[in-house]
């Protein structure tokens, strides 16, 4: 079998990742993981690829974007599991909170990969996801903000002044844009449905204090496929991302706006997230970003999810030999 060209793109993936909500009917399921893994194998690529398993997170990182005492709640709620964390639909089972910090530990890696030279894209396949984590509760599946934390991570530790953070997952990253809306170090876009859950992210919503006009967010109706999202990011995105200059991008891969996904109604087919990450990697280039993460947020389609993965993680690999 043809071997895979993913020779430069780091692959975070934990066996773990796969244990949250193991025996429980939920959309965000450890299926979507099995999906993935199994696509990559009839490509001839698992056992190619730059996979790398990451160490579970030090909680003095998680707690830069989370309080600490909701950080025990997951803790003591997944000793009694199954529990649920919200009023709706954020579940745990007992190998979440181990899972959630391995979540946040890959993206803490990628980061040390990226600012040592290592490499200069990576993905981060994760569970539980993040983008819906509020400071001091659970919401819509999402335990601990990974891409949050990962952008406090680089820098604090690494010392680096900005980070561009997009978030295309279908529903809006309501927990990540709160944990940087008052600052200038992260800029937070979201391209999202609306309306549809969570309810927040209206265009209105730029920030305020010294993060206003850091935040950037683009509702768009039910229906729209490739051509609005390329139109968006080619007039709105790729400016400002321009314009802005980061150190660091982090992107949230919700996969979850494409055609046929059961929790939303847009219209994206696979290859468009070929070409968004390519956008993002031209830009990028001519900036000289130091690097790329990317982490799997929602996709609930598991033959779009999986197919999906794999052409952003082909775009990701070129974006690292070009950088």
């Amino acid at each position: 079998m043809q071997a895979t060209p993913l020779q430069n793109v780091y692959f975070f993936y934990h066996p773990l990742f796969e244990k949250h909500l193991e025996g429980v009917q939920h959309p965000e399921c450890p299926d979507r993981l099995r999906a993935i893994r199994e696509y990559f194998i009839q490509k001839g690529a698992w056992e190619q690829i730059k996979r790398l398993e990451p160490q579970a997170a030090d909680v003095r990182w998680i707690t830069t974007n989370h309080a600490p005492q909701y950080v025990q709640a997951v803790e003591q709620a997944c000793r009694r599991a199954p529990a649920l964390l919200d009023e709706a639909d954020t579940v745990v089972t007992a190998e979440s909170y181990s899972a959630a910090l391995r979540a946040v530990g890959a993206g803490l890696a990628a980061v040390d990969a990226i600012f040592s030279g290592k490499t200069r894209a990576a993905f981060c396949a994760v569970r539980p996801p993040g983008h819906h984590a509020e400071y001091d509760h659970a919401m819509g599946f999402c335990l601990f903000n990974n891409v949050a934390i990962a952008a406090n991570y680089a820098i604090q530790q690494h010392g680096i002044n900005r980070v561009f953070i997009l978030d295309w997952d279908v529903h809006h990253g309501n927990g990540t844009q709160h944990s940087f809306e008052d600052r200038a170090d992260v800029f937070f876009c979201s391209i999202h449905q609306w309306p549809l859950y969570p309810g927040t992210g209206a265009a209105s919503e730029i920030g305020f204090g010294e993060g206003k006009g850091y935040t950037l967010n683009i509702p768009l109706p039910a229906g729209n496929g490739d051509e609005v999202y390329f139109k968006v990011m080619r007039e709105k995105v790729l400016p400002r991302l321009e314009a802005y200059a980061p150190d660091l991008i982090l992107i949230s891969a919700g996969f979850d706006a494409h055609v046929g996904d059961p929790l939303a109604d847009m219209r994206l087919t696979t290859a468009a997230y070929a070409e968004m990450t390519r956008m993002i990697g031209e830009v990028a280039a001519r900036i000289s970003v130091r690097g790329i993460v990317s982490f799997l947020e929602g996709g609930y389609h598991l033959n779009n999810l999986a197919e999906s993965v794999w052409v952003h993680l082909l775009a990701l690999d070129e974006i690292a030999r070009e950088l």
